[in-house]
C-alpha cells in the first residue's frame, strides 16, 4: 500500500478554522512536525485542502 509523508511548513495562523481542524486531523499542528499516513482518498483530500501549509511525498512500499 502507498504511504504519504506529510510535513507542516507554514503556520495556520490567519487561516480558517476548517483548515486548522484539517491540520489537527492529520496529526499536525506544530511547524516541521512530520507524520506518515496511508495514502487513502480521504487523506489525500485533506492534504489537498491544506497543500499551501504542508509538504508531502508519496512513498511506494513493497
Amino acid at each position: 500500500m502507498k504511504k504519504v509523508r506529510v510535513k507542516q511548513i507554514k503556520s495556520a495562523i490567519g487561516y480558517s478554522k476548517d483548515q486548522k481542524d484539517t491540520l489537527r486531523a492529520l496529526r499536525l499542528g506544530k511547524l516541521h512536525r512530520e507524520v506518515v499516513h496511508n495514502a487513502t482518498p480521504q487523506i489525500l483530500g485533506m492534504i489537498r485542502k491544506v497543500r499551501h501549509l504542508v509538504e508531502y511525498e508519496i512513498i511506494e512500499e513493497e
